[in-house]
């Protein structure tokens, strides 16, 4: 099957149709093209194959896709400084776009600079998105449709027509995190929800999001809400995805969890999707590694989720009852408690597999487990302790609270040095 990068080489003239290496390029990006990976993939594709840092902008001058070696390197292009050459994108003679281009060594030459840039304005008109309403429109327009503020369900969909966002349909929800694991810039929260937006408008161009707390410990929550019906979640799943994968690829230094949620069938719907993303990320916070959590495999925490919506109070109590003396001993003395907790439990109480997983010895494991029972009065080798504990350690990531992390230093445990990436 013809590729439009071969497409375009023979409809070029001869004079102006690249082959060779600059074919394999081309390549490269109508691959990015054809496999629907979106904007931000076709145009990592165009900056190796231009050997140039490149930034795409909508003709509003809006960022649709960036490809750069730092946030400096970003900062840069989005200067327009006198290394970067802006070269508009056209269909037709209708403006699409503009590209920004820094080059890393020798400029790329005119042929193969032409057809990436059409090949990159094709799929901008692909993927184009009705025009943007302001990002204070747009965060009051989520925080009514989750809940955050007293609003008519019924108001909800006519509000959303108003700034060009159909949710007659319902739609779904995305809740992004990102913790900086190193000294960054002041506004870094700015450029995660710019990043994850980007990732999310890839897969689906009518995507809204915002940093809807905007302050305090969520200040670094992004909701994504994918409008419209998806019977089979693809939709919603592309776009969990999309966000990882660009917040992977924009974002260094920085720990990640996207939590997807179920369907919502209409506007009044929305809140219930906003509690179930909520939940999936607060479970994949507590992963060691960066992952997508649906709703619907977030397993036994389902449980907790009405408690969570229709009575924290009762839901806090019975944390503050269970963990939360074992959590302030780790986090005063910089020890591994909560984390051997949570490792015990996961190898249905066995010490030995425990203290293989930890890369420990039995009597470490042994004594921070007698510390849990000393502090929250749960002894862990009876079935109703281990009970009350797991759902102790479920209700702590249920309400968003991460489990400290730090060194195991406490007396009696010397041999308890675990590497470990984040909990």
């Amino acid at each position: 099957m013809s590729t439009p990068a071969r497409r375009l080489r023979e409809a070029a003239p001869p004079d102006a149709a690249p082959d060779g290496p600059e074919l394999g390029a081309l390549e490269a990006i109508s691959a990015a093209v054809e496999s629907g990976a979106g904007l931000p993939e076709v145009v990592r594709a165009a900056a190796r194959a231009l050997d140039a840092s490149l930034m795409l902008l909508d003709p509003a001058d809006g960022v649709l896709a960036v490809a750069a070696r730092s946030s400096a390197d970003e900062r840069f292009l989005a200067a327009a400084g006198p290394e970067v050459e802006v070269a508009d994108l056209r269909l037709a003679d209708a403006p699409v776009g503009r590209l920004l281009i820094r080059p890393r060594s020798t400029p790329a030459s005119p042929a193969l600079l032409s057809l990436v840039k059409t090949l990159i304005a094709s799929e901008v008109e692909r993927v184009s998105a009705p025009g943007r309403a302001s990002g204070e429109a747009i965060t009051s327009l989520l925080r009514a449709a989750l809940g955050r503020d007293a609003a008519d369900p019924a108001e909800l969909a006519p509000r959303g027509a108003e700034l060009g966002v159909d949710l007659e349909g319902g739609g779904s929800v995305v809740v992004a995190r990102a913790h900086p694991l190193v000294p960054t810039e002041d506004d870094w929260r700015a450029r995660v929800l710019a990043v994850a937006e980007r990732g999310a408008r890839a897969a689906a161009p009518a995507a809204i999001a915002a940093l809807v707390d905007g302050e305090g410990p969520r200040a670094d929550e992004v909701v994504i809400l994918v409008p419209g019906p998806d019977p089979d979640e693809g939709i919603g799943r592309r776009v969990a995805e999309g966000v990882l994968r660009e917040l992977q690829a924009g974002l260094t230094g920085f720990s990640f969890a996207v939590g997807r949620s179920r369907v919502a069938g209409g506007p009044a719907e929305l809140a219930r999707a906003g509690n179930e993303a909520l939940l999936a990320a607060n479970v994949a916070e507590g992963d060691t590694e960066p992952a997508v959590l649906a709703f619907q495999e977030t397993g036994a925490y389902r449980i907790l989720l009405p408690a969570m919506s229709e009575n924290p109070e009762e839901l806090q109590r019975f944390y503050a009852d269970t963990l939360e003396p074992v959590i302030a001993y780790d986090e005063q003395y910089e020890t591994d408690l909560v984390p051997t907790l949570e490792t015990f439990l996961d190898c249905d109480g066995n010490v030995a597999q425990t203290a293989q997983r930890l890369y420990t010895h039995r009597h470490t494991v042994r004594y921070r487990l007698e510390r849990v029972r000393e502090l929250s009065g749960l002894d862990v080798s009876s079935s109703d302790g281990r009970e009350k504990l797991s759902l102790g350690l479920k209700a702590m990531r249920v309400l968003g609270i991460a489990a400290p992390q730090g060194p195991a230093t406490e007396t009696g445990a010397e041999a308890g040095r675990v590497p470990r990436g984040r909990r």
